[in-house]
């Protein structure tokens, strides 16, 4: 919340003169929002980091007026919460997607709860400023800054986002944890971001620090020293004589004398004795992240922290291209979307920030190209040629793996080939793969997979030898289209088409039944509305909720205009779509494929957790996927609340959600969404049905609900979602990666569902070793096992440069399961430059 009293004489245009703008007055230093459940009215790690950002947002707003728009004024923000869908709104226009941005800051939100939880990190108190390390924990915390700055320049934002989640959990904590705010201070500490600078006047090994408090709650229990303490938690390290307990009923520490404890984590006196001082705490730790964000804003410059925190509407464009010798039309097609693409939204919002591209064939594939300059990758593009080869198959999936891994979540990657895969045995991992990074892929495939004729071959190929693609696509919410080179380059426009910010709309059946028609929803948000379909169609035709019909004639017909390209159609409805039910009827030989998309601002992102409420931190532990027989909470983050709306008039919201089967669409179960926070966030909750978790398997996510004006709201989850058979955790190592050393990893790996007879494996870039102490192992319900991984980085390895390690556990043939695959990045460091101390003017030492 803005307050409405600040001065206005004293703002200008630093980042540090909105630090006093943005404390909302009840949102802990606990995990998450889940948190609230334990400690009502207390402030997270979560919404310190969201709260920050978005003040950082719009300084940057403020600063940089849009360029086609007019200017923002801070008076304009006093007195309202701020929140990023209205952000976006003012600075890139109404109905501006602030998805990709919130999914962002998700991200950074769940890195920073998650210290709270791994192994590596929940009981280290140099990552929490325990025990008195507060000069450890400030080299830890630079040293996880300057790995978000390196990460961020390597184009990983995901990587540099974990890194900063990490960063701002510890900085939070040190106004919590230690005794900063009881001595007085009213401004965040000068020196913690800088270690050149010394912390100064700490209390040493022989200080007594802290008196005996048998009481919850403990206001008077520090000692009237000067001296800068934190307080000690568990019993590594084990309390000395006369020192602070970090306290709490977890707290093992606080029962040895002095009794009691100094943390602010929260509002509760069980969890916090100094639970009165709560707000204080936040107050400073809120000031001090977004003296964070503003250092990262300048290291990074401008648009580099808008691209390491999505601040855009548009999404990054990918490419996968078979670059053998039969694939000259599809180069071409692929590379007149790109000029389009860059000329068209060169200088706007929806210019792309990130693009990709993969080139393969038989046997390599690579090198990744990854860039922010359009130009740039323009030229890279257009120095791709088909050439050599031509027979079939080709290394498309270790293409694709490489781009996923290069290529920011939320993004559409388009594979362009005329051939099936030879490393198909990689189509489990990279269907997983897109599920963690939330990515779209489709492939567009010049090739009919019925014929025999084509490019040459070594050996008679089956007629599935494109399944695995058809997996991927499933997996991802892409889609297989095959097509003729005579109509690659029109159909290469759906490129330009699903870069917008589109939505894929359920249908009911999700399949194609004879005699059944497919039914579907439009409320009054969508726009664009889409049928794609796709097969050896004899005839199909789509009916209004007002009886009007359309067949499949090419050309405008009263509902909108179709074309058709070979056994593709594409028929864009009239703006704006009468809103109610539609029909679709299809009739077709095979497996005819249909698909409904539609433009629109109000989607969701979503993300799953286990709640850890016995313990120290209670909050919920995210999980990439949910796990077979664990309990698990599915919290959901709708976007564009306001877009589209009336003010004054309801806002849409979301009552219910329905999980399906995959790929049949059968009911799996329908349960209640319930509001978590103020409406206007969009926060949403419910509780997997156990049903859903009692066995391995794929499942889809459709939300229901009404708009603003009554009618039926549907949206569902681009990806399929997976429930896992194990639970399986890999962790880095405490220290950094440099050329020449080997780090130690830890693996858990854990069954909640029955017994689990498994093989693990371990790879990672290929100038890496990587050793296991674990290669199999066998589990019974509730039982978990430890691994240790050593990775041996080669003195040749680039100094900044990215690794990734993946493990996967799959089932023995006596007990096959689904595989589960686990997947870390690491950062290879140069050694640490020089840190100059830049001027901070406002936060001057009281």
């Amino acid at each position: 919340m803005l307050p409405t009293d600040v001065p206005l004489s004293h703002l200008g245009p630093s980042a540090l003169l909105l630090l006093k703008l943005l404390l909302p007055p009840t949102s802990a230093f606990f995990p998450n929002i889940w948190s609230l459940l334990a400690a009502p009215s207390s402030i997270t790690h979560q919404d310190l980091t969201e709260e920050a950002a978005l003040n950082v947002t719009l300084q940057l707003f403020l600063e940089q007026p849009p360029p086609s728009r007019p200017p923002l004024h801070l008076k304009d923000f006093l007195g309202r919460t701020l929140l990023a869908d209205d952000l976006f709104a003012a600075y890139f226009g109404p109905g501006s997607p602030s998805r990709r941005f919130r999914a962002a800051l998700g991200e950074v939100s769940r890195a920073n709860a998650a210290q709270d939880f791994l192994s590596t990190s929940k009981n280290d108190p140099d990552q929490h400023f325990d025990a008195e390390r507060l000069g450890q924990g400030r080299t830890r915390l630079v040293e996880a800054l300057r790995e978000t700055v390196v990460a961020a320049r390597a184009l990983d934002h995901t990587l540099a986002r974990q890194r900063l989640g990490a960063a701002l959990h510890a900085l939070q904590d040190f106004y919590s944890h230690s005794n900063w705010v009881e001595l007085g201070k009213q401004q965040p500490h000068p020196h913690l971001l800088w270690p050149r600078q010394e912390l100064g006047n700490l209390a040493q090994v022989g200080d007594h620090t802290c008196l005996d408090c048998h009481e919850s709650s403990c206001p008077g229990n520090l000692l009237g020293s000067t001296l800068l303490t934190s307080g000690y938690f568990g019993t590594h390290p084990s309390k000395p004589p006369g020192k602070c307990s970090h306290g709490g009923h977890f707290d093992r520490s606080s029962s040895q004398p002095p009794r009691g404890g100094i943390n602010k984590d929260s509002t509760s006196p069980g969890f916090s004795p100094h639970h009165m001082l709560h707000l204080q705490a936040a107050k400073l730790a809120l000031l001090a992240s977004i003296q964070a964000f503003s250092l990262l804003r300048s290291r990074l410059g401008d648009r580099g922290f808008s691209r390491l925190l999505d601040i855009s509407p548009a999404s990054s464009l990918s490419f996968v291209l078979d670059t053998t010798g039969s694939m000259g039309e599809e180069i071409n097609a692929a590379k007149i979307q790109a000029r389009r693409i860059v000329e068209q939204r060169r200088g706007s919002p929806m210019e792309p920030a990130h693009y990709v591209l993969v080139p393969f064939h038989d046997p390599g594939f690579g090198p990744v190209f990854t860039t922010s300059d359009p130009d740039s990758f323009w030229q890279q593009l257009n120095e791709i040629h088909a050439l050599g080869g031509g027979d079939e198959p080709e290394m498309c999936l270790s293409a694709l793996e490489l781009a996923l891994l290069h290529t920011p979540p939320l993004s559409d990657i388009f594979v362009f080939t005329d051939a099936s895969p030879k490393d198909a045995f990689l189509t489990n991992r990279v269907e997983s793969l897109t599920q963690e990074r939330r990515c779209r892929v489709t492939f567009l495939v010049t090739e009919d997979p019925s014929r025999g004729q084509g490019r040459a071959r070594r050996e008679v190929l089956s007629p599935l030898r494109f399944e695995p693609y058809e997996v991927v696509a499933l997996a991802s919410g892409g889609e297989v289209i095959f097509t003729k080179d005579q109509h690659i380059q029109e159909v290469a426009a759906i490129v330009g088409d699903s870069m917008a910010d589109v939505v894929t709309l359920p249908l009911e059946p999700p399949v194609v039944v004879p005699g059944r028609p497919l039914v579907f929803s439009v409320d009054g948000l969508l726009q664009r509305v889409t049928v794609r379909i796709h097969g050896e169609v004899s005839s199909f035709w789509i009916r209004n909720p007002e009886g009007v019909s359309q067949g499949q004639e090419e050309g405008q017909g009263p509902l909108g205009h179709t074309r058709r390209f070979g056994q593709f159609w594409i028929v864009t409805m009239n703006d704006p779509p009468q809103t109610g039910t539609w029909e679709i009827r299809v009739t077709a030989k095979g497996n005819p494929r249909v698909r409904v998309q539609a433009q629109t601002s109000l989607d969701f992102l979503f993300f799953f957790g286990v709640p850890m409420e016995d313990g120290p931190h209670p909050g919920l532990y995210p999980l990439t996927h949910p796990v077979a027989g664990l309990q698990t909470q599915l919290l959901v983050e709708v976007t564009g609340l306001g877009s589209g709306g009336n003010p004054g008039h309801p806002l849409p919201h979301f009552s219910h959600v329905v999980f399906r089967g995959v790929p049949e669409g059968a009911e799996l179960g329908r349960v209640p969404l319930e509001p978590k926070g103020p409406r206007e966030r969009g926060l949403l909750a419910a509780a997997l049905p156990p049903t859903l978790l009692s066995a391995a398997g794929a499942f889809s996510l459709e939300l229901i609900g009404q708009d603003g004006g009554g009618r039926d709201l549907h949206r569902a989850a681009p990806q399929a979602c997976a429930v896992v058979p194990v639970l399986l955790e890999l962790s880095g190592p405490p220290g950094i990666l440099a050329p020449g050393s080997k780090a130690p990893l830890s693996l858990h790996i854990a069954s909640f569902s029955g017994p689990q007879d498994l093989d693990l494996t371990a790879s990672v870039n290929s100038s890496f070793a990587l050793t296991s102490n674990l290669s199999r192992v066998r589990l019974e319900q509730n039982e978990s096992a430890w691994g240790r991984l050593w990775l041996e980085v080669p003195d040749s390895a680039a100094p900044d440069s990215v690794v990734t390690v993946t493990v996967s556990a799959t089932g023995r043939e006596a007990s096959p399961v689904a595989p589960t695959y686990a997947f870390l990045r690491l950062l290879v460091l140069a050694p640490a430059p020089r840190v100059r101390r830049p001027h901070f003017p406002s936060l001057a030492a009281p």
